[in-house]
């Protein structure tokens, strides 16, 4: 009542010295009631009006971007769509730094050869190119398309084709959630000081739409960088399962006697003890054979707890001496 209330009719309860704890019973205090509740309604109405046009900006690039997304999880093979990004990339490289009618004087030749290096890891002769009779950007344009192409070649018959394309599925989807998500915060950012625009006699509604389009438009710009440059620099190890790179270190122990003299004569190997994998184990070396005992447990040394027991049993040491 006392922001959207009649005045008035404060005023007159005021006068009347009613009590708190007196009912309030008249038609023009009834009527107030009901205008101010109206009021009050209709401002929360436009609240939430006003919050549902906000969302509705996001909502739009939420769609493209799950759809883009759902179209990328059902597709193996990405290599068309990186392939785009990176003829992209050069396009927006080429018209930024070699414009449409400006000398070749202007060209920011430098600039270009360095978002190259950058980006593929190409060290290319951009500027004797760009000192060539005649040369346009088309040229250079074509140039650079050529040798990415081929970067990505043989990338691709070094690592396999299946490999490679595992490879891009796997850059492509976790760059592209990254982005979406930077991208949500920062419009949530935007969000929190959009208001502030009204004091500048601006809709805060329609700065928010351009500012979050060009936020969008910078979303895919730094999404095709990020794929085509991680892919342009990314170096692969391949690495041997567990179980071929013990039989070749055993094939090597084999064939090298000198290695597998060594690894004999060394008194902290035990390849009788499954749970050290047949590699040296930590543990004092046993005495010397002519003096072991069988009978005298004190001459054994250390034995391993899988090992055949000295006694002659025949069971394993932790089953027989060892298990006390």
């Amino acid at each position: 009542m006392r922001i959207f209330g009649n005045n008035k009719v404060l005023d007159w309860v005021q006068k009347k010295g009613m009590a708190d704890d007196e009912a309030l019973t008249h038609r023009w205090l009834n009527k107030a009631l009901e205008t101010a509740q109206g009021k009050v309604e209709a401002r929360n109405f436009e609240i939430r009006k006003n919050l549902l046009r906000f969302d509705d900006v996001m909502n739009s690039q939420r769609k493209e971007i799950y759809k883009e997304r759902i179209e990328l999880m059902g597709t193996e093979d990405v290599s068309e769509t990186v392939a785009g990004m990176r003829r992209d990339v050069i396009d927006t490289l080429v018209s930024r730094t070699i414009p449409e009618d400006v000398y070749a004087e202007q060209w920011k030749v430098a600039e270009l050869k360095d978002e190259v290096q950058r980006l593929f890891g190409l060290d290319l002769p951009v500027d004797q190119w760009a000192k060539e009779e005649g040369i346009a950007d088309e040229e250079i344009r074509s140039r650079l398309e050529e040798a990415t192409e081929r970067l990505f070649a043989q990338k691709a018959a070094q690592y396999g084709p299946e490999v490679w394309r595992q490879v891009e599925k796997s850059v492509l989807m976790q760059l592209f959630d990254q982005s979406w998500k930077e991208h949500l915060l920062h419009l949530d950012h935007l969000r929190q000081g959009i208001g502030l625009r009204a004091y500048g006699q601006k809709d805060p509604l329609n700065e928010y739409k351009r500012e979050a389009f060009n936020l969008f438009n910078d979303l895919l710009t730094g999404l095709r960088e990020q794929v085509v440059a991680l892919l342009a620099t990314l170096q692969l190890r391949m690495e041997a399962p567990p179980e071929e790179l013990t039989r070749q270190q055993m094939h090597e122990v084999h064939e090298d006697p000198t290695l597998a003299s060594a690894m004999r004569d060394d008194p902290a190997f035990d390849p009788a003890d499954p749970e050290g994998g047949g590699v040296a184990t930590l543990h004092r070396p046993r005495t010397a054979k002519a003096a072991l005992d069988v009978n005298d447990p004190s001459t054994w040394g250390k034995v391993a707890r899988n090992a055949p027991c000295p006694c002659g049993s025949g069971k394993k040491f932790k089953h027989c001496h060892g298990r006390v």
